[in-house]
């Protein structure tokens, strides 16, 4: 291969994110091995030298950096790629699309609607390819709802309805800040909740469904105050636990979403139902593999739910993993979309979802945020 065909990735950040990142690149060209492009994991940045470089090793970077701006000042990257806590998003982002390099980054956008524009706008002004790692669209079954939607089986739509439920932080004693529970401190967070884990939800849903007009929420803080990992002080708790909000489509449907990380007996369980006038269908995280269908128009003696078990080659993306009835899973989202990705270089397409795209769902989320402090129905103001 030749060395125009290898984009050289930077990584900024080595946990979580991190490792789902690093593994879809290596796994990239076992299971994609038509694409054009392939990523060369170059280096990988972060502040602890012996913590970073010990990632690198793991995962097979060639080399470290403890400062970002050293990673995108380098010739030999193409790509920057942002695993960061969220209010490093926006400086990071800006600074790379201002180099001239590729720039991938980790939900949300931004921490607010004001941060996340100039990242918007740094992409575009420098032309370079950019996408947010929405995960979920790639998920086989989920994939297959789009399409069942977009070719009009289920009709006029008109209830959608999703929740993302956890239970991790019912402990008082969970501390907010540092790198393990940063999502617990509003400063590096900006939200709780809303930003974390219904943005996924928002995401899924305005792709699925189009654009969301207008949110009433309700959010609550169920532990006050936490220590401070930095401080090792007792602060308060500037993030949502737990968030209701309804609202209306632009296509006349009706949405209600629930988040909490609240929810004793529920680590990950992120679902949602559509509702439409000929047919609904239902997806669960925690049985991702399957689509639950129903149609209407099957004869009555037949009808009710069927399960579709999503691994079937002509399901998406499953010709590229085993055979018809074996199931992947969590991790091959993360691979789904760097092959997207790279195959949008390949074609010039756009992989959604887009900084811009990633920009409508912050306003959504900022919507939210702002109904449940003023108690009031809120305009987001999106343009999908």
């Amino acid at each position: 291969m030749s060395d125009k065909n290898i984009i050289r990735i930077g990584m900024v950040g080595y946990g979580f994110m991190g490792r789902t990142h690093s593994n879809a690149y290596n796994r990239l060209a076992n299971f994609f091995p038509d694409l054009k492009f392939r990523p060369v994991l170059k280096a990988v940045c972060a502040r602890n030298k012996e913590r970073v470089q010990a990632f690198a090793d793991q995962w097979g970077y060639e080399s470290i950096e403890t400062d970002w701006r050293k990673l995108i000042a380098r010739d030999d990257i193409d790509a920057i790629d942002i695993c960061t806590p969220n209010n490093m998003h926006a400086e990071i982002a800006i600074a790379a699309a201002e180099a001239g390099k590729m720039v991938l980054c980790e939900k949300p956008l931004a921490r607010t609607v004001a941060e996340a524009q100039p990242m918007v706008d740094a992409v575009e002004k420098a032309g370079v390819k950019n996408t947010v790692w929405y995960n979920y669209r790639r998920v086989p079954a989920v994939t297959l709802a789009k399409n069942l939607i977009d070719a009009g089986k289920l009709g006029r739509i008109f209830h959608y309805r999703a929740n993302f439920l956890q239970d991790w932080t019912i402990s008082p004693d969970v501390p907010q800040g540092g790198e393990s529970t940063w999502r617990l401190d509003n400063d590096a967070a900006g939200s709780g909740v809303t930003g974390d884990l219904l943005a996924h939800c928002i995401d899924t849903a305005m792709w699925l469904n189009g654009g969301i007009k207008d949110v009433s929420a309700v959010t609550e803080t169920f532990v006050k105050e936490r220590v401070h990992t930095g401080t090792g002080e007792v602060q308060k708790v500037g993030i949502d636990d737990a968030c209701i909000f309804h609202c209306h489509f632009d296509n006349g449907s009706l949405g209600v979403f629930e988040s909490t990380r609240y929810a004793r007996g529920h680590k990950a369980a992120k679902t949602f139902e559509i509702n439409g006038e000929h047919a609904s269908i239902r997806w669960d995280l925690h049985d991702l593999n399957r689509l639950e269908y129903f149609d209407h128009r099957d004869e009555s003696m037949e009808r009710g739910w069927r399960s579709i078990h999503v691994t079937d080659g002509d399901h998406p993306y499953m010709d590229k993993w085993w055979v018809p009835g074996l199931s992947v899973g969590y991790e091959h989202t993360f691979i789904h979309q760097a092959a997207d990705f790279f195959k949008s270089l390949e074609d010039d397409s756009v992989c959604s979802p887009t900084f811009k795209e990633a920009q409508e769902t912050q306003k959504v989320c900022e919507a939210v945020l702002d109904s449940a402090k003023d108690r009031q129905w809120k305009d987001t103001g999106v343009n999908w």
